[in-house]
């Protein structure tokens, strides 16, 4: 029995250790990309990986973790949301796409590989290898396993190649270093969970190493998958899959709308608070519609928005 449990653990770290040599520079393929987001219909990447449009990133600026939540919940997704972050610029939000990056804890043998063939192919220092892919919009995701005192892999200088490239900031799960410098780059809105002054390759020690890049990663209790839209503000992220990001922007305008209205005829004494405050009756939602067409052009949300969700209406 003992011998039999030896050859089944040996066959697994041997697939595991294939599994790393086979993903060039450690990045996912574009075919195990496309398989594992069967549900994104629309434009990608050169890699594969899913590209929610700039319009959508920049209403989903407006949505809260409560409107967000819900609509995952009720699709199904119950691990989207992570807390209890420490912050830089903890006032904004922070919106993107995710590329992701995975660590584990070093271990020589397999690090030296992975540095080996990143070497031959021209790369220096496996934490700036997911760095060089980011483009504009995305956010830097990295599971870094919590790791404190020997942790950090972004510092101030590692942080300016990020915000150079994405405009964006990060969800790192793990340690920053140089602090006051990443608090210097204006745009940086991050989420981190600690932070330490030591780095992660201190005294010739391999603290960590970088085992995947756009592929499937943990952060906190979240399956997090490339392309992925990140929504972070108030001290905490949510991770939303690209094919639910319209519909969860959508959501929040129609919600917020109805929110303006109900408060509106609430302050006018039109209607009660147990009349808003349950589902509407066929006259107060008549009555909406009216609202929404009398004020279409002075509300916070587009005017095109606003007469697709009359069009598409289904309350």
């Amino acid at each position: 029995m003992k011998k039999w449990i030896t050859i089944k653990a040996f066959c697994a770290i041997s697939f595991f250790l294939l599994t790393i040599m086979q993903s060039e520079g450690q990045q996912i393929s574009k075919e195990e990309m496309l398989f594992l987001t069967p549900e994104w219909k629309g434009e990608r990447f050169e890699d594969g990986r899913p590209k929610v449009s700039d319009t959508i990133l920049e209403r989903m600026k407006a949505v809260t973790h409560e409107e967000a939540w819900a609509v995952l919940k009720n699709e199904g997704y119950k691990y989207q949301y992570a807390e209890r972050w420490e912050t830089i610029h903890p006032d904004s939000v922070l919106v993107g796409r995710a590329l992701t990056a995975t660590f584990m804890p070093g271990r020589p043998d397999i690090h030296d590989a992975i540095d080996k063939r990143g070497k031959a192919s021209g790369k220096r220092g496996q934490n700036s290898w997911p760095v060089d892919l980011l483009v504009r919009g995305d956010v830097y995701v990295a599971d870094q396993f919590g790791l404190h005192n020997g942790g950090p892999t972004i510092g101030d200088n590692v942080g300016n190649a990020i915000y150079a490239k994405s405009g964006n900031g990060i969800v790192y799960d793990g340690a920053i270093r140089d602090i006051n410098g990443l608090k210097a780059i204006g745009g940086f809105v991050s989420f981190f969970s600690s932070y330490h002054p030591s780095h992660h390759n201190q005294s010739g020690d391999l603290n960590t190493m970088l085992i995947g890049i756009n592929k499937p990663t943990k952060i906190r209790q979240v399956t997090v998958m490339a392309g992925d839209v990140v929504l972070g503000r108030d001290g905490a992220v949510t991770f939303i899959p690209p094919h639910l990001a319209e519909k969860i922007v959508i959501t929040s305008e129609v919600v917020r709308l109805r929110d303006m209205f109900g408060h509106s005829r609430l302050r006018a004494g039109i209607y009660t608070a147990g009349q808003i405050d349950t589902r509407w009756s066929a006259e107060i939602e008549k009555d909406f519609s009216k609202w929404l067409n009398d004020h279409i052009d002075d509300l916070p949300i587009s005017k095109v928005q606003i007469q697709e969700i009359l069009e598409n209406r289904t309350w």
